[in-house]
């Protein structure tokens, strides 16, 4: 008996000082790390949903960029932070797709990450030179079949999100067209328009000033409903391929073992954020559609889409090499 009262005692005390810390918590500035080069999507939705949530938090929030291995380095380097809240991370969908492209990972996504919540989704577009002989999707898959292996698509990279939107793109419609890797989107994007490639699949912000030039071609938006940036471009399976759908979403997160006291701050705090409608509209204008949720329902994003990702990328042989 003696045992297990101390046992309930510690607990309790245990307990109460979570419950304290989370109280008190933040009394200074909180470090949140993009795992990205800045003037990626990462950077412009950390940097947009900064002063708003920190506002909320009574804190400032210091966005501090932390690039290297596909965002890797940035999520590791929050996963083996101190877990007080002061430091968390905000990733793309990357955190659910990096764990099947890498073969060796420096932290595990699920065990050592503690979701706060979602921040946004965003719409990529996918885009081609105007040279190329289709004007809308139904002629460029028959083309892509017609000629296999000689179309070619520009992505940021191997693994990047828009690097997957392709390959998801070319499973759906059975096509076979050739992958041309840049050091990032705005390469990529130029070398499109400039006919280096035939296409590629941009966020939708990104082309918006190509498609609006006549540089570029919009063929369709990935994601399930058409953009606001774009409202005449069809989303991609109402244009003829009902399979397909992708959208880029941004997660933020801390260490595991963070207190939950402070976990619920940090996420009820976002909420206040993302439901203030200045920042929202912001955040629309930007091509970001708000997402408040709860850390369940982030922990839950994780876990639905990473079986997902982990068969595309098995079946079709992607890697980040």
């Amino acid at each position: 008996m003696k045992c297990r009262s101390l046992l309930i005692a510690i607990i309790t005390y245990v307990g109460l000082g979570a419950f304290a810390f989370g109280q008190s918590f933040p009394d200074r500035p909180v470090k949140l790390l993009v795992p990205y080069a800045p003037g990626g999507s990462a950077d412009i939705a950390a940097r947009l949903i900064s002063d708003d949530w920190g506002k909320a938090l009574g804190q400032s929030l210091i966005v501090e960029n932390r690039s290297g291995a596909g965002g890797n380095a940035g999520v590791d380097a929050v996963a083996k932070s101190k877990p007080d809240g002061y430091t968390i991370g905000l990733q793309t969908l990357s955190l659910a797709v990096n764990p099947a492209l890498y073969a060796k990972m420096p932290f595990d996504t699920l065990k050592d990450l503690a979701p706060i919540g979602m921040v946004a989704s965003s719409q990529h577009v996918l885009v081609i030179n105007p040279k190329v002989p289709a004007k809308d999707l139904k002629e460029l898959i028959a083309l892509a079949k017609k000629e296999p292996g000689t179309l070619t698509y520009g992505s940021a990279g191997n693994g990047s999100t828009l690097h997957i939107a392709a390959e998801l793109f070319k499973a759906d419609a059975g096509v076979d067209i050739q992958h041309v890797p840049y050091r990032g989107g705005g390469p990529a994007l130029t070398d499109t328009a400039g006919g280096q490639v035939s296409m590629s699949f941009p966020v939708a912000i990104a082309a918006q000033q190509f498609v609006q030039g006549g540089m570029l071609r919009a063929i369709g938006v990935t994601g399930s409903k058409r953009s606001s940036l774009m409202p005449s471009v069809p989303t991609i399976a109402e244009a003829g391929l009902p399979t397909y759908n992708f959208e880029t979403w941004f997660i933020v997160f801390a260490p595991t073992g963070t207190p939950v006291p402070v976990i619920d701050k940090l996420n009820a705090t976002l909420n206040t954020a993302l439901n203030n409608p200045t920042l929202k509209a912001r955040m629309i204008k930007e091509g970001f559609d708000p997402i408040p949720s709860t850390p369940l329902a982030a922990r839950q994003q994780l876990e639905r889409e990473m079986p997902i990702w982990n068969k595309l990328i098995k079946e079709h042989g992607i890697s980040a090499d």
